[in-house]
């Protein structure tokens, strides 16, 4: 069984070799601002990618014709449901032409579809749990503003990959069960799995601030800043100059938790401010399924820090046992995922563009 996994970011690329049950290359490759700033929309960058990706498959060895799967993050489509997707004609064409929302991700089926087709008649190039992964129950979609939905949008891929691993390995079936996950990292997004589907979730726009985004602000003393700024001024106080970076000056928590420790009193208010709105977002997911969780997990770079693990502990550890599970798990998620697949023990699903009609 031998899988690539392919997962664009911002500034880099993400690539794994996956071999029978384990990944054995996985490399971050960097491109630099100059590089990106090259091109004019994520898709046109698709060729100097692709031209890395077959750099980096040659020099380590590895024949195209050889993969059962080419497995990219799934970027920005319409609502649907969790799990694996073909990389299709449809997608592709979605995904160039017609998603308004400009994100690495978007590359990652393309990419993948580019290695496929250099594969052997069986590769296939598939996605998993794409970042618009859609399960709300419709009571979830009310806004409080007629017009306005909230959207399922966040960090899909990482956070089923820590459910159904914590739910192994505390001998629960993730299909009968329900965890809470909170990602935390540069963006933060807390969502609630219950019996295999991901039901609710609060992410960047509403809920907690993370490192680097403002996360929910008091709209009426937000309201005037819109008309002092442009659209794009504000987007990068939300997305880049939001949060924790906007007290501290540094997006590293790290870093701020050094200084917190060192005894800056000003910047520990804030510190215990980020944890104490991470803990209410947590604990307003227990009320979806009218406090029944049987664990909570925390997730992201930020779940490396003792001191926030112990924390929330004290917040939200009555709700459920906190389980902490520090890191990104994407590339093995999607190798993993692309395995069920060829192994025929989940549904390759297929992506058609009148279904979002």
């Amino acid at each position: 069984m031998k899988i690539l996994a392919i997962n664009p970011g911002s500034t880099s690329t993400k690539v794994s070799y996956y071999v029978d049950g384990e990944i054995v290359k996985e490399q971050g490759i960097s491109h630099s601002t100059e590089e990106i700033r090259k091109f004019q929309n994520v898709v046109d960058q698709m060729e100097f990618r692709r031209d890395i990706l077959l750099a980096f498959m040659k020099e380590e060895g590895i024949d195209p014709k050889e993969l059962d799967a080419v497995a990219g993050r799934g970027g920005s489509l319409p609502p649907v449901s969790s799990g694996a997707y073909e990389v299709n004609a449809e997608m592709i064409d979605y995904l160039k032409n017609v998603t308004q929302i400009e994100h690495p991700s978007n590359l990652g089926a393309i990419l993948a579809n580019e290695i496929k087709e250099q594969g052997n008649e069986k590769t296939i190039a598939l996605i998993y749990d794409p970042v618009s992964v859609d399960e709300f129950e419709d009571v979830a979609r009310i806004s409080g503003l007629k017009g306005i939905e909230r959207k399922s949008i966040g960090h899909a891929l990482n956070m089923r990959a820590v459910a159904m691993k914590v739910a192994r390995e505390e001998g629960l079936d993730y299909h009968n069960s329900v965890l809470i996950v909170a990602h935390l990292g540069g963006g933060n997004t807390i969502s609630i799995h219950q019996n295999g589907k991901m039901i609710d979730l609060i992410s960047d726009d509403e809920g907690p601030f993370s490192t680097e985004r403002t996360g929910g602000l008091p709209l009426k003393y937000l309201m005037p800043l819109c008309y002092e700024r442009s659209l794009k001024e504000m987007l990068r106080l939300y997305k880049r100059e939001g949060g924790l970076k906007s007290y501290a000056g540094t997006s590293d928590a790290r870093k701020i938790e050094e200084r917190v420790l060192a005894g800056d009193e000003e910047l520990k208010t804030v510190y215990d401010g980020y944890i104490y709105q991470i803990a209410k977002g947590i604990g307003s997911l227990a009320t979806v399924t009218n406090g029944v969780v049987d664990r909570i997990a925390l997730t992201g770079g930020v779940a490396y820090s003792q001191m926030i693990v112990e924390e929330l502990q004290k917040r939200v550890g009555f709700i459920a046992p906190i389980i902490a599970v520090p890191g990104e798990h994407e590339m093995i998620a999607l190798s993993k995922g692309a395995e069920r697949v060829v192994l025929g023990e989940e549904e390759l699903k297929q992506f058609c563009q009148s279904d979002f009609a």
